[in-house]
């Protein structure tokens, strides 16, 4: 098969697309011919040699990725059930092994890809899309609600607003760059602002009165100001920090704007009833039925070098995915 090998860690250049044998099938796994194998700004940070979030750097040599969607080709000993020709989607985990024409994984963490979703919206739904429903959860969004969502252009943020907007809410996208802040009004914000411009919190107060939530993935200073424009008994949802620093947030904070927050990652996601599996059985439910709309950017699998280094430098919206 032809697959993603990565020898060294380092730049996205490490990441050499090559022939390797077929993977087998060991106990109670299936094999899955890969049609869609999502691109996380985890796995940049594990093919640095990083540890990603929970993750850390795997064994060298190593296939990166961790969520594929495709048709179970091949059964282990001890599979039960008609996996084969089943199409399914999966989260790998640790293990790793995606950016590949095949994949292995265990038939306990196997999901049916439901009617009516393809292989690309499925495998945005088992990781980025799992996160959604998590933070959605967190945030209990209103019709009333005024949500300014960071980070707005990427694969989350696009599923965090359309979110909003179907809930009723008034939606606010800021995201680096006029042309990403453009995309993001196509596609349905009411409002979306450049914050690699100094005055775009001004802006915001310009069209809004106040704002009562803030989805804040980017943290920094970009996270602060977003906090800053919150209306007393605002609230802030954080899920992480593509800034490199997360928000700083204080109880002086609390207490003198009359604010809430609360990190919807970590132990409060892992606490989800049923876990992880149950987010992800959720989001897939919510995509087929249309409530959670991801919007996909495409690599061929062999561009994997390139789809690394254009996440890295946020030239990408939408969920990356790579195609064999």
């Amino acid at each position: 098969m032809r697959a993603i090998r990565q020898y060294t860690f380092g730049a996205p250049e490490t990441l050499k697309y090559e022939e390797t044998p077929d993977p087998n099938p060991a106990d109670d796994e299936v094999r899955v011919a890969v049609e869609a194998a999502g691109v996380h700004l985890v796995d940049t940070t594990i093919r640095k040699g990083q540890a990603g979030g929970p993750y850390p750097p795997p064994s060298l040599p190593t296939i990166p990725g961790r969520e594929v969607a495709g048709a179970v080709d091949a059964a282990g000993p001890g599979v039960e059930g008609l996996w084969p020709g089943q199409r399914v989607v999966v989260h790998l985990g640790a293990a790793g092994g995606g950016y590949a024409e095949f994949a292995v994984a265990p038939q306990g963490s196997l999901h049916l890809i439901p009617e009516g979703l393809d292989a690309q919206a499925a495998v945005a739904m088992i990781g980025t899309g799992r996160t959604a429903v998590g933070i959605l959860d967190a945030a209990a969004i209103r019709a009333d609600d005024v949500v300014l969502v960071t980070a707005a252009a990427g694969g989350l943020g696009l599923l965090l607003s359309g979110a909003a907007k179907r809930a009723g809410a008034t939606v606010i996208g800021v995201t680096g760059g006029e042309p990403k802040a453009a995309r993001v009004r196509a596609l349905g914000a009411d409002y979306a602002f450049d914050y690699l411009a100094d005055d775009w919190p001004q802006r915001v107060r310009n069209v809004v009165s106040g704002v009562t939530l803030v989805l804040d993935g980017v943290g920094g200073c970009v996270g602060r100001a977003a906090l800053e424009l919150l209306s007393p008994r605002g609230r802030t949802v954080m899920y992480g920090w593509s800034s490199g620093e997360p928000t700083h947030v204080t109880a002086d904070d609390l207490y003198s704007l009359g604010i809430s927050a609360v990190a919807a990652v970590g132990p409060r996601m892992l606490a989800y009833p049923g876990g992880m599996r149950a987010l992800e059985e959720q989001a897939l439910k919510q995509a087929a039925a249309g409530h959670l709309q991801p919007t996909i950017q495409a690599y061929p699998l062999g561009q994997a070098a390139e789809a690394h280094r254009a996440l890295e430098q946020r030239e990408t919206s939408g969920k990356v995915v790579l195609v064999p």
